[in-house]
């Protein structure tokens, strides 16, 4: 597996990381660094919503789970929903069945009276210019199923489709289209990019979410900051 096929516009090289590995640098970030979820995905949540501001201006639908994929779609509609973009929100499941920071983010967005809905009869009166795929991330492992494939399925072909991390249905480390899977124009991808996504037919963004760079160290995972900015537009 080749973990330097990603490269900036001028041409440093940028180390992939698996889903495992991915799940690594979450837990020592936490655990070891003392950094919070909501931090992370509260940079997440700001990454994706610049991205999208930067696609297109027109009204957006975010589909968001109940992991921290899903938190990190909710927390876009806030700061979406502050710069004055019309943003509604499909979940995939009823929102008393959201836990954690995706819960959390959740009640933010209820609380700023931002349309949050549930299931792909949702979709079917909405004429979004974007939708943002924020159902499932990274921790995919077989087919997409239930309320995450039905609510792809139900997307309007004709909406730019921008995914957050990687496209939902896609196995993060291998690539894998083991069902349905988003067919998503761009997707942010967060932190490093995930080997599953070599050779994806989208513009790949990457995202700067804060992890310090001794995290990648601890992991001996070879890492040199991409960062300009917080964004920085990756190349195969």
């Amino acid at each position: 597996m080749d973990r330097t096929q990603f490269e900036t516009a001028d041409g440093q090289p940028v180390t992939a990381v698996t889903a495992d590995e991915m799940r690594a640098v979450d837990r020592v970030a936490v655990e070891t660094f003392g950094l919070d979820l909501l931090q992370l995905m509260e940079n997440a949540g700001r990454a994706l919503a610049a991205h999208v501001r930067d696609a297109d201006r027109g009204p957006v639908v975010l589909l968001a789970g109940s992991g921290g994929n899903g938190g990190g779609g909710l927390c876009s509609a806030r700061h979406l929903a502050n710069r004055d973009v019309s943003v509604a929100v499909v979940l995939d499941r009823a929102p008393d069945d959201l836990s954690g920071t995706a819960r959390t983010q959740y009640e933010t967005l209820a609380a700023m009276d931002v349309p949050v809905e549930t299931g792909p009869d949702a979709l079917a009166d909405s004429d979004p210019a974007v939708v943002v795929d924020a159902l499932v991330g990274y921790g995919l492992d077989g087919p997409l199923r239930d309320g995450p494939a039905a609510l792809l399925r139900a997307v309007d072909g004709d909406a730019t489709v921008v995914s957050l991390d990687v496209p939902s249905g896609l196995n993060a480390t291998t690539g894998e289209r083991a069902g349905v899977v988003a067919d998503s124009d761009s997707v942010v991808t967060l932190a490093l990019p995930k080997t599953g996504l070599a050779g994806l037919d989208a513009d790949l963004v990457l995202a700067d979410i804060a992890i310090p760079t001794g995290v990648y160290e601890s992991l001996e995972i070879p890492y040199s900051t991409p960062f300009d900015g917080y964004r920085v537009a990756l190349t195969e």
